[in-house]
């Protein structure tokens, strides 16, 4: 726990409270450290802080549209080892894969915890510890160097957020307790049920490692997933979005880090669910306008209408280095004053990593190159 300097203060026409009575006619910007979980201070502006008529360099806000991302052949064609990086740094790996069909090896992930979220389809996933039905919205934490494969029937399209050197964990929840946003009790793990028992053969088996990035093989004479029992609290674990029973506030916007799902050491992940907002006439009814100062923001939207964005659908992600100001677009900042909205419907994955991220060249192709004019008033 770091010894911030702490000394509340208040300078100015301003509020007394976060995001709510913010004086007439200004705009809010909380300026904040470590990512919503350290000090703040709230900003009030006499001009929205995302005004700028222009903007390039490192900085730049950007956003990609992953539905076009051209699955790149690898040594073996839809391994989700080789599936195109999105962006990383020492302590993530992002990917996007896409498969249809049965997987005739097996992988491992040696270089940290893989989490998996299914944007698209579904199927059945057979691992060391069994085996797990998967659906659209199901997120599954592997542990790191569980050897694993996917059966499907229709297509999927799967985030893969790596851990890198390090393992997932669940946040810790505070003053609400272990059951808020959602009860651990809903975690499942893969059973060794019938399907797994059937999927059991003496065949050559090959068994494919990532470490240190680069791919290994091993060739078994067997079907290495041939447990016949385990016990333990270590398994891969899975929860789809619609068990996650959001923090609310009828009376304050709550900060992105309420709605935190994984932590690991250097980012957080967290999923933003459907939700009343807020229904006090003097608070703030969407993300405010912020300058995240340690933390840069990727945001891969799921399903819904994302209120607080213009010209966004699903299956895109917008990335925002630490460092600038950003927040809701100048329309979605209009109708959320007015009312005319009484809950969202958006499903979106945040990943907020403590170092900076590169962008990697698969995404070039993809780039909507006018984000950051989007905030630009109409």
């Amino acid at each position: 726990m770091k010894n911030w300097i702490s000394f509340p203060r208040v300078e100015g026409t301003a509020s007394r409270q976060a995001h709510v009575r913010l004086p007439a006619g200004t705009y809010e910007r909380e300026m904040g450290r470590e990512g919503f979980f350290g000090p703040a201070t709230q900003m009030h502006h006499a001009h929205p802080p995302t005004g700028w008529t222009s903007f390039d360099g490192p900085l730049r806000p950007r956003a990609f549209d992953l539905n076009h991302l051209e699955q790149m052949p690898g040594q073996i064609p839809g391994c989700p080892l080789e599936a195109p990086a999105l962006m990383g740094n020492g302590a993530t790996q992002v990917r996007l894969w896409r498969f249809k069909g049965r997987m005739d090896h097996l992988v491992r992930n040696a270089d940290g915890d893989d989490l998996l979220f299914f944007h698209q389809g579904g199927g059945h996933l057979f691992c060391d510890y069994g085996h797990l039905e998967v659906r659209e919205g199901d997120y599954v934490v592997l542990p790191r160097n569980t050897s694993w494969r996917l059966e499907t029937d229709e297509a999927v399209m799967v985030l893969m957020v790596e851990a890198t050197g390090d393992a997932y964990k669940l946040p810790h929840k505070g003053l609400v307790g272990t059951h808020a946003i959602f009860d651990p009790a809903v975690l499942d793990v893969p059973a060794l049920d019938d399907a797994f028992q059937a999927q059991k053969h003496e065949r050559e088996t090959l068994v494919r490692v990532k470490k240190r990035n680069r791919i290994c093989a091993m060739t078994y004479p067997f079907n290495p997933l041939d447990a016949v029992g385990w016990h333990g609290d270590l398994a891969p674990v899975r929860l789809n979005w619609r068990d996650i029973r959001p923090l609310m506030s009828h009376r304050y916007h709550l900060p992105p880090s309420a709605h935190s799902t994984w932590i690991a050491n250097g980012f957080v992940v967290c999923t933003f669910v459907p939700r009343p907002i807020e229904s006090d006439p003097e608070a703030l009814k969407l993300p405010y306008y912020h300058s995240n100062e340690d933390y840069d923001e990727v945001l891969f939207y799921h399903r819904g209408q994302f209120f607080s964005r213009d010209n966004i659908h699903p299956g895109m992600v917008t990335y925002h280095p630490s460092g600038f100001p950003h927040g809701p677009h100048p329309k979605a900042y209009e109708v959320a004053q007015k009312f005319e909205r009484k809950e969202t419907d958006e499903v979106a994955v945040m990943i907020d990593t403590r170092d900076p991220l590169d962008v990697y060249p698969a995404m070039e192709g993809v780039e909507w190159g006018g984000y950051a004019d989007s905030w630009k008033a109409k």
